[in-house]
């Protein structure tokens, strides 16, 4: 199974990147996890929805037919740690390929977020794109050791 993180925007800070190549390089063979990274439209006399339709056509590009879509969505269905493993674990056990996909800086176009398969909401807080990322990741792989019971989980 592979989850694969599509997210708007190319540029992230050093430490942003630093700690999602740390997570990445945590999980298993068996759970590859994959970074897409694309371009943000670039904000000017475009209507949001010229913006955020160019963004989704390079959001779709990047994700493999086939693959269960979740889309992170403040109005998405709030997780606790323990709810994502058990979805990890139905994803697993499915063996779909998962892409989890973090919009730009206006969000997501509606269409497409009507369209996924699951909006979840990682936070009620607001938070930065590259905090997103980073949080994402780590929940991730707290889901896995959850799962796996490994010690990197406790409660």
């Amino acid at each position: 199974m592979k989850l694969l993180i599509v997210a708007v925007g190319l540029r992230v800070p050093d430490w942003a990147q630093t700690a999602y190549d740390d997570y990445a390089k945590r999980f298993p063979p068996e759970l590859r996890v994959e970074l897409k990274s694309v371009k943000t439209e670039p904000r000017g006399s475009k209507t949001l929805e010229t913006l955020l339709s160019a963004e989704r056509e390079r959001i779709e590009a990047a994700i493999p037919r086939g693959s269960r879509v979740v889309v992170l969505d403040e109005r998405g269905t709030p997780l606790t740690t323990k709810a994502l493993a058990e979805q990890l674990k139905q994803w697993q056990l499915e063996s779909d390929d998962v892409a989890l996909v973090i919009g730009g800086p206006d969000g997501l176009d509606p269409a497409f977020r009507a369209a996924a398969h699951q909006r979840i909401r990682l936070s009620d807080l607001t938070l930065p794109h590259a905090m997103v990322r980073v949080l994402l990741i780590e929940q991730l792989y707290r889901a896995w050791s959850l799962n796996a019971n490994h010690p990197y989980h406790r409660e």
